[in-house]
């Protein structure tokens, strides 16, 4: 029996349909098209050559390896860029292609203002991991054509990962290529800021030429506009008249456009017409590789050497900014002692932090949700099924609020990976136990004791609360 492209394509994506996340489903296999089916390879169809390289080095083993099971023989999946995209203006995955571009009114030769953009948010100094390689790669491919992939993109994650770095370094490229292009770029609340200013000068008109006039819009920590209704409606309209005219526009918030509050639905649904990434912690190789760009940048290779940087990736384990102060630490210790720096100086300058670097290679296993929660499970005395498990006795419930709060420190992870290593709990009840977990520490001295012993036993080094955890133990 032959196949069309089509019907082999619908078998292999009902296969796919049941291992894969819905909203990675339909964000990138239901769009595709099959375009050409020889009984050995079948070819579907991508918006452009970003999308191809994502799906390729994603997907098409997955895809290649599930064809016999839906087709009955092998067949390779590949991707090829769809012709009739080429010439689109908005050809991403996320969103229907828009009306025809509306025409911009023509402008008047005058300077091009720029914008205020850091040296150092560029893409050379940019460290691509695992946490930020689709926000990275789109970025790029966003900068090569703007206003023609992924419009608008949005970024999120928490602070001081590289969102901004990575927004700022679209515009450094951009500036490079296209010289002419007017490019705005400023926080959620300056463009509010500047929004009642011209109200209060009237000069609405000048306000709004400016704005939907720019090439490309970039605005930082978009959640800012929270519960603004005057601003939102403003940018509303901003937002409309950029991206009809085909103009790029790039927004950062510290989450995603679904847990934004405070914000018009039909902004939000506009921030998901177009693509949406995130940006995660680094692991341990990630900060490996973000600390050594920075003492690259900073010409300091000979001043720090290898085992010190690990040292730090291994005990610094949240943001990329973190990362960077602790550098900055670490040379300012040595600095005033007029010590070398060595192991030993790196734990002399962070004693707050790191435990004793002689104990580094006593085999102690790495720190992950599973080994705290078979710490805490063995203080509690309970056990990891039980931790995991979806019951509300209180007896496990105070156990598992702990290991969520150590996972939260000692870890950083996200409310949705917290949520994930107990059985996947949505992100509200994560929150209460976070807030639960911290209320015991600061006023229950058995659930303090217990907390410290787990601790202990996960990292070695004695536990030491917060002044504000004394604060509120003291109140």
């Amino acid at each position: 029996m032959s196949l069309a492209a089509g019907d082999a394509w619908e078998r292999i994506l009902s296969c796919a349909k049941r291992d894969i996340a819905e909203q990675t489903f339909r964000m990138w296999l239901e769009p595709l098209v099959p375009i050409a089916f020889t009984g050995t390879e079948l070819l579907l169809a991508a918006p452009d050559q970003f999308s191809v390289e994502w799906l390729t080095s994603k997907y098409a083993t997955m895809l290649t390896a599930l064809a016999p099971m839906a087709l009955g023989f092998p067949c390779a999946v590949g991707f090829s860029v769809d012709e009739r995209t080429r010439d689109r203006i908005q050809m991403d995955l996320f969103a229907r292609p828009s009306a025809a571009a509306k025409p911009m009114p023509a402008r008047q030769a005058t300077a091009i203002p720029r914008p205020i953009l850091s040296t150092r948010y560029t893409f050379d100094q940019f460290v691509i991991g695992k946490s930020n390689e689709l926000a990275a790669a789109a970025a790029l491919a966003i900068a090569d054509a703007p206003g023609r992939v992924y419009n608008p993109f949005f970024i999120h994650g928490p602070t001081g990962l590289g969102k901004t770095h990575l927004m700022q370094a679209i515009a450094h490229e951009i500036l490079v290529r296209k010289p002419e292009f007017r490019i705005i770029y400023l926080g959620a609340e300056q463009f509010t800021n500047e929004y009642v200013t011209a109200i209060q000068s009237r000069a609405m008109p000048a306000f709004r030429t400016r704005f939907r006039e720019a090439d490309l819009l970039l605005i930082d920590d978009v959640h800012f506009l929270k519960n603004k209704e005057g601003t939102q409606e403003e940018f509303f309209h901003t937002f409309n008249a950029l991206y009809e005219a085909g103009r790029q526009i790039v927004v950062t918030s510290d989450r995603s456009p679904s847990e934004v509050t405070g914000i018009e639905s039909r902004l939000i649904t506009r921030f998901q017409w177009g693509l949406v990434a995130d940006i995660t912690v680094p692991d341990l190789e990630h900060r490996i590789a973000i600390l050594r760009k920075k003492a690259q940048v900073d010409q300091l290779e000979r001043t720090i050497p290898d085992n010190v940087i690990r040292l730090l990736a291994e005990h610094v384990q949240g943001s990329v900014r973190e990362l960077e102060g602790a550098i900055v630490r670490l040379l300012a210790f040595a600095s005033l002692k007029h010590r070398e720096i060595t192991l030993s100086t790196a734990a002399d300058a962070f004693n707050d932090r790191f435990q004793d670097p002689s104990t580094l290679s006593n085999g102690r296993p790495p720190i992950t949700p599973e080994t705290i929660q078979a710490a805490v499970a063995a203080v509690w005395n309970v056990s990891v099924a039980d931790l995991r498990s979806k019951s509300r006795l209180k007896t496990l419930t105070i156990p598992r609020q702990a290991a969520m709060h150590l996972c939260r420190e000692l870890l950083h992870l996200q409310l949705v990976e917290i949520g994930s290593a107990f059985s996947d709990r949505d992100h509200s009840t994560v929150i209460h136990s976070l807030g639960r977990a911290k209320e015991q520490l600061a006023s229950e001295p058995s659930f303090q004791a217990n907390y410290q012993h787990a601790w202990l036993s996960l990292t070695g080094i004695p536990y030491v609360a917060t002044p504000e955890q004394e604060r509120e133990g003291s109140a």
